[in-house]
């Protein structure tokens, strides 16, 4: 029993990493607990347990009692002081093994995600990755292992919360001191970083040793040791520049890979001018500004990015502002401008002692310069701002007019288009109803049209075209002819094509399209034939002449008989 008791203090020393002392110390005050718990709490107990052999030695009032009799409650008490004790210690070691660790880096295998944030198994204990140390646009999922960096270790209850960050900068140079033994070593030095979590990071480095370039050791042979560097972190694009002690030659390496014409100092304000070509400017500036701002985080410089013509344009608006300010002259303006002093802002942003050291002038002038200068920059500012409402405010007119028409173009268009998918509405192809009134004459109705003409001119009642008054002969009304009647045809004839002629418009479309010439000749045939119809038989034919068209005359008729020809010869 003693034995076995040393051997399960050995074994939980080895796996909570808990000193053997402090296990002793709890199973004494467990026991004495569990003692007060047996016999009452009025009682003097005191145990002690041989740290070698196990052997426990328990005296109460003077004499030695067997822990075996305190019964099945004090040993469960026993227990918990036990259970606790272990808790107790467990924690002070985690505490004490994780806080020499801030600021390293440590590996780990996510186990759970809860509302974005990120629980990581670290071995002992657990990891706490909130979602806001996390690289944006960056997923995490049960079972990825990752590199994460320990910002805190903190006491949270009954546990050690350990919080961990892939954002902090510092992650990027434990990640070059693993994957770089130069870095390791500290044959590189990496003097700053500047990052962008899941855009971009710019890393200063410099080398101790002149033989050992140290872009190219950090690179890696086509790029084998920065590109695990980037996969780390998620694909982050990773710019790694020179480091150089003069600032002009350090804003230009930190601007790459855009090319610089020319750095300008002024190191009053710490504001540094760089001049680039035109095709340079947006790769200089980066994409919202990108690049420029963390070449400013690593240079310590502000920084200001223009072509040599904006920089002239500048020069010459500081020179005019400077002007009209009454403190200061033509001369003192171009002091200032000579010296870097490109705008009011920078005249109104540098000290009183350093402005009087560079212009020689009175603490009076100054300090009216300086209020001078404030004024106007507060002046010029408010104005910008109105502007920028002004413009602002059109903006949003036009747009909303814009709007405005967008519906109006869509109202119509869907009109137009209900009005043309209607069930009444006209066909493309179909004629108005105006016109679908009023039907083209086709031939048969002009041959009816004609028909009707030739009976009302040939029926029995009907005067004769060639009837004659009353008054002017006694005879009755001669009998038709055949030459009458072939004039008469002649005469229907023309009518039904004049009425033709009349009622079909030149370029109307008929049902079955015909020559004009041959439409009249039918119409005449059609005529004819209704006429000899009604023509009767007894009439007489073209070689007879009626006795009383002769008579009509005043011609002798012709004798048909043998004897009136042989008188007729005499």
């Amino acid at each position: 029993m003693n034995g076995e008791l040393v051997r399960l203090v050995e074994t939980i020393r080895r796996d909570k990493s808990i000193d053997g002392e402090i296990i002793f110390q709890g199973i004494e005050s467990a026991l004495v607990s569990a003692a007060k718990k047996h016999f009452g709490a009025a009682e003097d107990v005191s145990i002690t347990i041989d740290r070698a052999s196990g052997q426990m030695e328990v005296i109460m009032g003077g004499q030695r009692i067997d822990p075996a009799g305190f019964g099945r409650i004090a040993a469960q008490t026993a227990k918990q002081v036990i259970i606790q004790k272990i808790r107790e210690a467990e924690r002070a070691s985690l505490m004490e093994n994780y806080a020499d660790q801030i600021g390293a880096i440590i590996s780990g295998q996510v186990t759970r995600v809860e509302h974005g944030n990120a629980v990581v198994a670290l071995g002992r204990g657990e990891g706490f990755l909130p979602k806001s140390e996390q690289i944006p646009g960056e997923t995490l999922h049960v079972g990825d292992r990752l590199r994460a960096l320990i910002i805190e270790v903190r006491e949270a209850g009954a546990s050690i919360k350990i919080v961990l960050s892939r954002t902090h900068p510092d992650l990027i140079a434990r990640l070059f001191e693993l994957e770089v033994p130069e870095v390791a070593e500290q044959i590189i030095v990496i003097e700053a970083i500047a990052r962008e979590p899941g855009r971009r990071t710019k890393v200063a480095v410099s080398s101790i040793d002149s033989r050992v370039d140290p872009v190219g050791a950090c690179v890696g042979i086509r790029g084998s040791r920065i590109k695990n560097i980037v996969a780390e972190v998620a694909n982050e694009k990773v710019d790694i520049a020179r480091y150089n002690e003069s600032p002009q030659i350090f804003i230009a390496e930190s601007l790459k890979p855009a090319q610089v014409k020319e750095v300008l100092l002024n190191r009053d304000i710490n504001r540094a001018t760089v001049l680039v070509a035109d095709d340079q400017l947006s790769l200089a500036i980066g994409k919202k500004g990108q690049n420029v701002r963390l070449a400013a985080r690593i240079t310590g410089w502000n920084i200001d990015i223009m072509t040599p013509a904006e920089y002239e344009q500048q020069r010459a608006k500081a020179y005019e502002q400077l002007v009209s300010l009454e403190a200061v002259g033509a001369e003192l303006a171009n002091e200032l401008v000579a010296a870097g002093y490109i705008s009011l802002a920078d005249v109104a942003e540098v000290g009183a002692e350093t402005l009087g050291r560079l212009l020689r002038v009175e603490p009076e002038q100054v300090q009216r310069i300086l209020v001078q200068a404030a004024a106007l920059v507060a002046t010029l500012e408010i104005r910008a701002a109105e502007e920028a409402k002004r413009a602002a405010e059109t903006a949003a007119e036009e747009a909303k007019l814009a709007a405005e028409t967008a519906a109006e173009v869509a109202d119509s268009a869907e009109t137009i288009a209900d009005a043309e998918t209607s069930p009444d509405a006209p066909v493309a192809t179909e004629l108005p109803e105006a016109d679908a009134e009023e039907p083209e004459e086709t031939p048969a109705e002009v041959a009816d049209a004609a028909e009707t003409i030739a009976d009302a001119e040939t029926s029995p009642d009907a005067p004769a075209a060639t009837e004659l008054p009353e008054a002017d002969t006694a005879a009755e009304e001669p009998e038709e002819t055949p030459a009458r009647v072939a004039a008469r045809r002649a005469e229907v004839a023309d009518s039904a094509e004049t009425i033709a002629d009349a009622e079909t418009p030149p370029d109307a479309p008929t049902a079955i399209e015909l020559p004009e010439a041959d439409t009249a000749a039918e119409v005449a045939d059609s005529a004819e034939t209704i006429a000899d119809a009604e023509t009767p038989p007894d009439a007489p034919t073209a070689t007879e002449t009626p006795q009383a068209e002769a008579d009509a005359t005043g011609d002798q008729a012709v004798p048909t008989t043998p004897d009136d020809q042989k008188g007729a010869d005499v």
